[in-house]
């Protein structure tokens, strides 16, 4: 099963409401997110209206993809449609993993250089627009869609570098778990996500979590204090052994 493939204006038309039609979500100003992801954001979740970045790091696989999945879960099983531009790579697969509702779930993924009149089109007509960010976007045309998204009451979430959004967020720091001494499979990595912005954002936060982990994110505990014990007991020194058979598997990435 597949996300929605958008193909050519018609289509698109085809896609969004008329911006005169009346929003069943109107009244419900701040979509969900993730209990995990509240902390990040001024109003606990994506206030309708609003820009929220996510900032891409080095190296480019640095979590970014898995973090959009996340932000989208919650808003998607909500009731609210979303839209992905420019992302070919976005896998309908990890989506329906984290719990986004396919049927409600636009993709776009070459816009080509109609981009902005595609993204534009989608503001007008669905919930959460996440659009990856052209090298050559001019500032003017930023300032253009962002102000569209706070009239029409679309949550834009621009993937890339982007000036002006409300919050920015960013995977800072990933530790992946599950490979043992020379085998084993990459289960889920350790996270920590950074927040900064303006307004309510001003003050920067992070958090650290499971990204992805048993099935949905959650926050990663904090480590019990060390527990002070004896003197270390000198031990025989290890028998070289050859190397175990064996390699590792990416079974998560993004």
């Amino acid at each position: 099963m597949a996300g929605r493939m958008v193909v050519g204006s018609a289509a698109l038309a085809d896609l969004v409401r008329p911006a005169s039609a009346p929003d069943p979500a109107g009244s419900h100003r701040v979509l969900p997110v993730a209990p995990e992801l509240t902390g990040l954001l001024p109003h606990r979740g994506l206030r309708r209206g609003s820009t929220v970045a996510v900032t891409v790091g080095q190296p480019r696989r640095s979590g970014g993809t898995s973090l959009v999945l996340a932000l989208l879960a919650e808003a998607s099983r909500a009731g609210s449609w979303c839209a992905v531009v420019g992302v070919p790579t976005f896998g309908a697969g990890a989506a329906a993993e984290v719990g986004i509702a396919l049927d409600r779930l636009a993709l776009v993924p070459h816009p080509g250089p109609e981009w902005p009149t595609v993204v534009a089109a989608l503001i007008d007509g669905v919930d959460v627009v996440v659009t990856a960010v052209p090298h050559t976007v001019a500032a003017p045309v930023a300032d253009r869609l962002a102000a569209r998204a706070r009239q029409r009451g679309c949550v834009l979430v621009p993937y890339g570098r982007w000036t002006g959004a409300d919050v920015t967020l960013q995977v800072v720091r990933g530790v992946w778990e599950g490979l043992g001494p020379g085998r084993g499979r990459l289960r889920r990595r350790e996270v920590t996500v950074s927040a900064r912005g303006r307004g309510a954002a001003a003050r920067p936060k992070e958090i650290t979590m499971w990204l992805p982990g048993d099935g949905l994110t959650r926050v990663v505990p904090r480590a019990a204090p060390a527990v002070p014990v004896g003197p270390a007991v000198p031990v025989a020194p290890a028998v070289p052994v050859g190397p175990r058979p064996g390699g590792f598997t990416v079974v998560g990435s993004g």
